[in-house]
């Protein structure tokens, strides 16, 4: 549908200056002319003006317009929290309505742009809905912009900041909002107030959490009163622990850190008076421990060959304080050197294993025996230490199988192994067995080989023959008796070396072998590292999937079950891989905490914000968008209930709401398709009409 309209335009024949002054000169004479009462005037001033009209030359333009439609676009919030109660519903209906109503309008188009849903490995930036608007709005010209409607909850993370004005230029059109809550909404929700991204291993971490009511002044609660909360906290998946809380006051709560790694802690608080949902009455704390410095005692029973490869290896690494203390001169020993005249440093037996034990992350013992420095009561020490959660290490000499064994000992209580007596002195390759090429302290050693195959790492050539009565055996020696074996004992962790020969590997004898890596694997193993845990299950988010990974001493094809956010569940099997390990993934569409079980072990993994500021207040409000929507002159409406309205058009320069309805800019856009343009005084007609005014003068004055 085209339309037309006409317009008056000139084309001047001289420059303006120039008519000016002619029209001046005219003036003038006509002027005199009067003073004289000269007869013919009239017709002069006729020809003057006709003159005077053909130099400026002046035309009718005729325009052809074709009418361009108006956009109108229809922003909804399709965030977390529009799930909430019977919002979706009421944005969905208000969207249907809206819809049908502006698609009758005939010179109007409609944009329906669905923002705010969240995707896994996306930010935590709330709902967008602006950023949204602004994509869909930056191809629509503002002059044909109709209005804009936004259906949400209120709970907009991107309000443009700064003056309300400034903003509403900006949007350039009425800006609408349908609220698809209800009015005092309350909720009670579970706040993380200070929570720190790191904590030193074998500390507590203090956290401060609050639980708000909201809102905090509501009908019926007495002005003083404090009501209490439970909060069920668990760290790792592990057992369930429950503390009582004031409403509305910060808490400290105090948290483990047992192991390097992340320590993941889940809070919940148990459901208020009144609630909207209990996604926000969850939080998780995620918390990697990191190691200060991993303090190490080495006690080694005599001087040989491999104690400096101990300290070299332990001395490299720059994370680990090593306190080493080497029996040069056993109490049996008599050779009757005075005292005064020997420049050896008194074992402090006390200190180490009464007063400061526990202050020590791993103590290896070196080719020790019951030669009577430390007494019977510290060895002891050392097993209650190792039960608590320490770690120890024992490398074996050849006394290991004699009278003096550690074995007859208190220390013999933790050991994994008991001696046979036998000592092998013969070449030999130690070996990884089985459980060895899937036990990540051993797994992929470089020289391991494959299996059934030899090593290519060189050979050792003593070994303390032992039964294992506890505990796995990852490398084995010659004769296949076990040569490293690996225990748990009670909180604590064990690893027995039956050999003093590892020197061999660190001289290079033979091509040398992996020494420093398989050391600083099994130092932590026994640190509780969890990269190192023999069974286990790990979950991570990589992008859209979750990736689950377990680690096992045995094949184990049990298929894991996976549960979503929202709490439902799949089921997915594992494949296997290298070692002792197997992974599989799934597609993910939300974001959130996912837990994965085997029926033994529980893995967690965050996909986006453990704690989505999208949650932080689920209550509908129009206190965010009101000052933009009033300078906009839009306006605010409640559809929770289903009261849906009016929709008018209104000119640009009326007002855009009202009670009861909303409106849509008729702007009247247009573009121009044509034109023609016709003169008023075609030269010749202009002639005529100028000689035949000058001789109606003539005549009038010749008469």
């Amino acid at each position: 549908m085209t339309g037309s309209a006409l317009a008056l335009a000139t084309a001047p024949l001289l420059p303006w200056s120039m008519i000016a002054v002619l029209g001046s000169a005219c003036a003038l004479c006509l002027g005199f002319g009067i003073l004289r009462r000269a007869r013919g005037l009239l017709w002069r001033a006729l020809a003057v003006a006709i003159l005077l009209a053909a130099l400026v030359n002046p035309s009718v333009v005729e325009e052809k317009r074709s009418p361009q439609r108006d956009t109108a676009i229809i922003v909804v919030d399709e965030s977390p929290s529009q799930r909430i109660g019977d919002r979706q519903r009421a944005t969905e209906e208000a969207l249907a309505v809206l819809s049908d109503r502006l698609s009758r309008e005939r010179d109007l188009d409609l944009r329906v742009v669905r923002a705010g849903k969240p995707q896994p490995g996306g930010g935590d930036d709330g709902t967008r809905l602006f950023t949204a608007l602004g994509r869909a709005m930056s191809d629509v010209p503002r002059q044909r912009l109709a209005g804009v409607v936004m259906i949400t909850d209120g709970q907009v993370h991107d309000v443009p900041a700064g003056e309300a004005k400034a903003a509403a230029e900006a949007v350039g059109a009425p800006l609408h909002v349908l609220l698809s809550g209800r009015r005092d909404e309350g909720d009670r929700r579970l706040i993380v107030a200070q929570a720190p991204s790191f904590g030193l291993v074998g500390k507590e971490l203090q956290l401060k959490i609050r639980v708000e009511d909201l809102p905090e002044s509501s009908p019926g609660k007495q002005d003083g009163a404090t009501s209490q909360a439970m909060i069920t906290w668990r760290k790792d998946g592990g057992a369930p622990r429950q503390v009582t809380v004031p409403v509305g006051r910060d808490v400290p709560l105090a948290l483990p850190i047992d192991h390097g790694g992340p320590n993941i802690l889940e809070l919940a608080v148990e459901p208020g008076p009144h609630e909207l949902t209990l996604d926000n009455n969850r939080a998780v704390v995620v918390v990697n421990g990191v190691r200060d410095r991993l303090r190490v005692l080495l006690v080694s029973g005599e001087p040989h060959a491999g104690e400096r490869v101990w300290r070299n290896i332990l001395k490299s690494d720059p994370s680990v304080d090593l306190v080493h203390f080497t029996i040069l001169r056993p109490p049996e020993k008599q050779d009757g050197t005075p005292i005064r005249e020997l420049s050896l440093i008194a074992f402090p037996i006390r200190e180490l294993f009464d007063v400061k034990l526990d202050e020590f992350d791993l103590i290896i013992f070196d080719r020790y025996s019951r030669v009577g420095v430390i007494p019977q009561a510290y060895l002891e020490n050392i097993a209650h230490y190792v039960r608590k959660g320490g770690a120890f290490l024992g490398a074996a000499g050849p006394s290991f199988g004699t009278p003096l064994s550690l074995s007859r000992t208190p220390l013999g209580t933790i050991l994994p192994t008991e001696p046979t007596g036998n000592v092998y002195e013969e070449g030999f390759k130690p070996q990884l067995t089985e459980p060895g090429r899937r036990h990540p302290v051993t797994e992929g050693l470089r020289g391991a080989g494959q299996p059934g195959s030899d090593p290519t790492w060189g050979r050792w050539f003593r070994q303390v023959d032992a039964r294992v009565h506890q505990g796995v055996t990852v490398m084995s020696g010659g004769h296949g008796d076990p040569l490293l074996v690996l225990d748990r004992v009670g909180q604590g962790r064990v690893a027995q070396l039956l050999s003093d020969q590892m020197w061999f590997w660190a001289r290079g004898f033979e091509g040398g072998g992996p020494q420093a890596e398989l050391l600083r694997r099994l130092a932590y193993w026994l640190m509780k590292e969890p990269d190192l845990e023999e069974n286990d299950l790990r979950a991570m988010v990589e992008g859209d999937r979750v990736v689950v990974t377990r680690q096992s001493l045995e094949p184990d094809d049990r298929p894991v079950t996976v549960t979503a956010p929202d709490g439902s569940s799949r089921s997915l099997t594992l494949a296997p891989e290298s070692g002792g390990r197997s992974s599989g993934s799934l597609p993910i569409s939300e974001m959130g905490l996912y837990r994965v079980t085997d029926g033994t072990r529980t893995a967690l993994a965050a996909a986006g914000p453990l704690n989505p500021v999208e949650f932080a207040d689920v209550r509908t409000t129009p206190d965010k968008l009101a000052p933009l929507v009033t300078a906009t002159g839009g306006g605010i409406f409640w559809v929770g209930s289903g009261a849906i309205p009016e929709i008018r058009r209104v000119s640009p320069d009326r007002a855009a709401s009202g009670r009861n309805w909303m409106g849509f800019r008729a702007n009247g856009d247009y573009t121009v398709i044509g034109f023609s343009e016709t003169p008023l005084l075609p030269g010749i007609a202009a002639l005529l009409l100028i000689v035949g005014g000058l001789l109606a003068a003539w005549r009038r004055e010749g008469s």
